[in-house]
């Protein structure tokens, strides 16, 4: 009880401060409205808020799959392997990469040849920090899985990729839904690799090959501006991405519980 107080206990420090700090600012042109110039009070973050689902969508629909996967072809197909264990290491070493590193490398990759920075590397950027958590968490999530339950599968003659995809991913799919959410929240508040990827952009914009705003950039540059106003705003930005993550992830639980739920039914 007293360690899973002392894990609970920052977070909840945390959100309480940013309430306090945040919540004030929070009104109606703060989700209506784009970025002010320097020095005028008022505007809000609507074009970030925008820019951010956009990055994290285009970062899920690399990054799922792809983890997904990769910890299917770990857990179930090669195991033992020269390949798989290559691949594993490789999503360790990745998981500890620095952020502003994956986000340097993305750009020397994708913006420079290009020659401007754009939504579509952002998203590139995060997705490619979350293939190792999402590949890693599947393998472990599908290893958990009882061998009987594969064995009981090929004995009525099922295919072992049917049965892999059909009975064994869904057996695990609460844990690897977790795992999606883990890394889906560790690139929500990433802000270096949008840095040299994403950029930034005052106005509103949704074209992938262009610069985007995000709540992260936002906040950041925010918080180093001179003006009282906008570090009100960057405290609220904090507030709403917090929030938004930790939405996001209870959605996703109670849906994945729920389809467990009738399933076992």
């Amino acid at each position: 009880m007293l360690s899973t107080i002392l894990v609970v206990a920052p977070l909840v420090a945390i959100f309480i401060y940013l309430v306090y700090k945040g919540a004030s600012s929070l009104n109606w042109a703060f989700f209506t409205q784009g970025e002010k110039p320097e020095g005028e009070v008022g505007g809000g973050m609507a074009n970030a808020i925008l820019g951010s689902a956009i990055l994290l969508a285009v970062g899920s629909l690399i990054g799922v799959p792809v983890g997904i996967a990769g910890g299917i072809f770990l857990a179930e197909f090669g195991r033992g392997s020269k390949l798989a264990n290559a691949i594993r290491f490789t999503a360790d070493v990745l998981n500890g990469v620095p952020s502003i590193v994956m986000g340097i490398a993305v750009y020397s990759l994708i913006v420079v040849p290009q020659k401007q920075f754009s939504a579509f590397s952002g998203g590139v950027a995060l997705g490619i920090m979350m293939i190792p958590t999402v590949c890693r968490t599947t393998e472990e999530m599908l290893l958990m899985v009882p061998h009987a339950v594969r064995e009981a599968a090929l004995a009525l003659g099922v295919p072992n990729w049917r049965s892999v995809l059909a009975i064994t991913v869904k057996t695990a799919s609460p844990g690897i839904i977790t795992g999606c959410m883990l890394a889906f929240a560790r690139v929500a508040g990433e802000t270096a690799p949008l840095i040299f990827t994403a950029f930034g952009n005052p106005i509103w914009s949704a074209a992938l090959n262009q610069p985007i705003a995000a709540l992260p950039l936002q906040i950041y540059k925010y918080a180093l501006s001179p003006y009282d106003d906008q570090h009100r705003l960057a405290w609220a930005g904090a507030l709403v991405l917090i929030v938004l993550i930790v939405l996001a992830v209870s959605l996703v639980r109670y849906v994945a519980s729920r389809g467990v739920l009738k399933g076992a039914s």
